[in-house]
């Protein structure tokens, strides 16, 4: 399989997207038809995500494996250390490299039920995100991904902290760093900025959610650790009525941060898509990021 990072540095602006393990019949329907509908424009990756606490490992894995079997999409496996023994993660990743799947991104993981509870240590576990992407490293020629964040981990001093333990994760191995959601384009680019200043030359991949609704904004505050920023709330709250009128705002604001990205040499913008198609084919649309196979 091919190694993200080398889809990830081509001479034009790429796209990749994430998606979730269905939970029922329904929602894996409604997957499939995402992931159908986005691998005719070939994106960079797809990243299938490992569930709060690794509650949906086997759906991760069974549906990681599917996508590398049955599609030509690029795929990136998630693998977080939370309730895992160090022998559990080495089948975890066994089981990856026995589909096929030679990418991972790498997170120590939030605790179970809540995502900002007391984090604890499995007795034969890891502690963090590094001593994981050692451990991936050790077993194989993987690809390894670790996560960045714009605002500083929520359990970090401060962004300085923070950065020094993210070019930590780069050092021990990773190959680049896919920042959470952020709401201003100089969010992501002080992060990256940040980084190169420690020496650090690994690639940045800013995390990108259409806003389509009022419910997806909240999301955004929550993924993100961020409150919307005043220029940001005056466009959007008078529309929160207003279903249409809100999604065609949202839309033009994200457009708008990815526009700014890209000007700022930016190479790959990584979409949240909550396994559906429609938002993240109108914005790669809009920016012209649909790769020519050909090219």
């Amino acid at each position: 399989m091919t190694a993200v990072v080398d889809r990830l540095r081509r001479d034009r602006p790429v796209f990749s997207v994430e998606f979730m393990p269905p939970r029922d019949d329904e929602d894996e329907l409604r997957l499939w038809n995402a992931i159908r509908a986005l691998e005719g424009l070939d994106p960079a990756f797809v990243s299938v995500t490992y569930g709060a606490g690794g509650s949906s490992r086997d759906r991760t894995i069974r549906t990681t494996g599917r996508v590398a079997r049955e599609t030509t999409l690029t795929t990136m496996a998630h693998l977080t250390a939370v309730e895992h023994s160090i022998a559990e993660l080495r089948n975890v990743i066994g089981w990856y490299a026995a589909l096929g799947v030679r990418n991972i991104l790498a997170l120590r993981g939030d605790p179970p039920g809540d995502p900002m509870g007391e984090w604890v240590r499995h007795p034969e576990g890891l502690a963090y995100a590094d001593e994981l992407v050692r451990l991936v490293r050790e077993l194989g020629d993987f690809c390894v991904g670790v996560a960045a964040f714009p605002y500083g981990h929520p359990r970090s001093a401060d962004v300085e902290t923070d950065t020094d333990h993210l070019v930590r994760k780069l050092r021990a191995g990773a190959d680049f760093a896919i920042a959470q959601l952020f709401f201003q384009a100089d969010d992501f680019l002080r992060l990256r900025d940040r980084v190169a200043a420690r020496g650090c030359e690994a690639l940045m991949v800013p995390g990108i959610m259409p806003l389509t609704t009022p419910r997806v904004l909240s999301k955004s505050v929550e993924l993100s650790g961020a409150q919307v920023p005043p220029e940001l709330a005056a466009r959007l709250d008078p529309l929160v009525d207003d279903a249409a009128a809100f999604r065609a705002e949202g839309m033009n604001v994200v457009t708008e941060l990815c526009e700014r990205l890209l000007a700022e040499g930016v190479p790959v913008l990584h979409f949240y898509t909550f396994n559906r198609s429609k938002a993240t084919i109108e914005v790669v649309d809009r920016l012209n990021l649909v790769p020519s196979r050909t090219s």
